[in-house]
C-alpha cells in the first residue's frame, strides 16, 4: 500500500509462503473473528485483486481487508494472543499473480499498440476481464491481440516492483488511473521491462514467462466499450482439462469425433424438434378425441382428471369442449410429478361467470388462477379440495 514506510511481507517477499508473526490484537467484526498482525504474507483485497487466504495457527484465514487503517485477517475461529505461524494458500496466491501480471501485459499491449485503454479490471474466481475503450473487437483483432501478449510472455521479460518518491513519480511516464484520494508518501510501481510501468499495489510474478500463457475467451459490449474475458497460467490448463473431459463424454454419447460434435448435436436437436412437433400433433388429436367424448356424455357438468398431463393439454380439451357442447361446464384437473393444475371451462350457453367461479375454485384447490372469456385456469397446490371445487361448479348460479 502506497505511503507505508515499511512494506508488509506480501510486498517485500511475494514468493514467501509463511512467517511467524506477532498477533497485535484480535477482535470481532460483524460476528467474524479477526486478527491484526505485526507483519503478514497475506495480500488484503484491493486494486481488482481478491484477498489471499491461508491459515493462522489452527484457524483458516478466509478474508483479508484493510479496515480502520489496519490489515484484518478474518478467521473461521478466534486465536489467542502471542505469536503464531501464518501460512499462505500458495496455489490461490500464485494464480492471482499470474492473472494480475497477465492483465498488466494485456492492458499495455491493447493501449500502446492498438489505442484501446483499459477502463476497469476485476480478477474473477474463474475468469478475469478487462474493459477496453473500443466499440467492438472482431475475431481477427482479438487473435492479433492474443498473439502479441503471448509473444511477450515467451520473451520472459523481467517484472519488478519498486517504490519512488512523489517527486520522482511526477517525472515518470507511468500508466495510471490516478492515485487514491488523500494519498501521501511514496508510490509503488510495477514495471514489465520495455512494456509497461504501472501504479499497482498487487502481487505479480517475477517475469512474464511465469504467466505461462494467456487465452482470450470472448467479448461482450459494456458501457460503450468492450469487455474482454481472459484466463492466464494454470487456469488455461484447468479449462483445457475440463474441455477435454467434456469432449470425451460427448464423443462417447454422440458417437462422433471432436470435429463432428457440433454437427452431431445439431442433428440430435433437429430430431428432438421433429419429435416434439409430432408429440404436439398427437396430443392435439388426443385432446380433440377426449373433448368429443366428454361433450357426448350425459349431464351439464363434466368432471375429468388426467395423470401425466399439463395445463396446455387441459386448455386444449377445455376450448374444444366449450365449442362442442355450448351448454356444458367442466372441471378438468391434471397432475404431472409434483405439479397439479386445473381448468374451468364453460360453453357460451352455460350461463356461468367463469372468471369469478375460477377464482373460487382456485382458492378451494389452494392455488391461484386467471383467464379470460369462457376459460379459467391455474396451478393447484393440492387436489385434496377437488370435491369442494366440483361442488362450487355444480352449485354455481346460471344466468338465463
Amino acid at each position: 500500500m502506497a505511503g507505508v514506510s515499511q512494506p508488509f511481507a506480501y510486498e517485500r517477499e511475494p514468493y514467501r509462503r509463511e512467517l511467524v508473526a506477532e498477533i497485535v490484537r484480535t477482535g470481532i467484526d460483524r460476528d467474524r473473528p479477526y486478527a491484526v498482525l505485526a507483519d503478514t504474507v497475506c495480500f488484503p483485497e484491493g486494486g481488482g485483486q481478491p484477498a489471499d487466504h491461508g491459515w493462522l495457527a489452527d484457524a483458516a484465514v478466509v478474508d483479508v481487508q484493510w479496515a480502520a487503517g489496519e490489515i484484518r485477517h478474518y478467521l473461521t475461529a478466534p486465536v489467542a494472543a502471542g505469536t503464531a505461524t501464518l501460512r499462505l494458500d500458495w496455489q490461490r496466491r500464485f494464480d492471482h499473480m499470474q492473472q494480475h501480471t497477465g492483465q498488466h501485459l494485456l492492458t499495455a499491449i491493447a493501449q500502446d499498440r492498438h489505442g484501446w485503454p483499459t477502463t476497469a479490471f476485476p480478477l474473477g474466481a474463474e475468469v478475469c476481464d478487462v474493459e477496453l475503450d473500443v466499440n467492438a473487437l472482431d475475431g481477427a483483432r482479438l487473435a492479433a491481440l492474443e498473439e502479441a501478449v503471448n509473444a511477450e510472455i515467451r520473451a520472459a521479460l523481467p517484472v519488478a516492483p519498486r517504490r519512488v518518491s512523489e517527486q520522482e513519480y511526477a517525472t515518470l511516464a507511468v500508466r495510471t488511473r490516478g492515485l487514491p484520494a488523500g494519498h501521501s508518501g511514496d508510490v509503488r510501481l510495477v514495471e514489465i521491462s520495455g512494456i509497461d510501468c504501472n501504479t499497482c499495489g498487487g502481487t505479480h510474478v517475477r517475469c512474464t514467462a511465469e504467466i505461462g500463457c494467456l487465452k482470450l475467451l470472448g467479448t461482450e459490449p459494456m458501457r460503450g466499450g468492450t469487455r474482454v474475458f481472459f484466463a492466464a497460467g494454470g487456469r488455461v490448463l484447468r479449462r483445457l482439462a475440463a474441455h477435454e473431459e467434456r469432449s470425451s463424454a460427448l464423443r462417447a454419447l454422440l458417437g462422433a469425433p471432436d470435429g463432428g460434435l457440433v454437427e452431431a448435436v445439431r442433428a440430435r436437436l433437429e430430431d428432438l424438434r421433429q419429435a416434439e412437433r409430432r408429440l404436439r400433433a398427437t396430443e392435439e388429436e388426443l385432446a380433440a378425441a377426449l373433448a368429443a367424448t366428454l361433450a357426448a356424455g350425459d349431464g351439464v357438468v363434466v368432471d375429468a382428471h388426467f395423470d401425466g398431463r399439463d395445463l396446455v393439454f387441459l386448455q386444449q380439451i377445455g376450448r374444444r369442449l366449450a365449442a362442442a357442447a355450448p351448454g356444458k361446464a367442466a372441471l378438468l384437473t391434471a397432475t404431472a410429478g409434483a405439479e397439479s393444475c386445473f381448468v374451468v371451462a364453460a360453453g357460451p350457453q352455460a350461463g356461468l361467470d367463469v372468471q369469478t367461479l375460477g377464482r373460487r375454485i382456485a382458492a378451494a384447490l389452494g392455488g391461484r388462477g386467471g383467464g379470460s372469456g369462457l376459460l379459467a385456469q391455474g396451478k393447484a397446490s393440492s387436489l385434496t379440495g377437488r370435491d369442494e371445487a366440483l361442488r362450487l361448479l355444480r352449485e354455481a348460479p346460471r344466468n338465463g
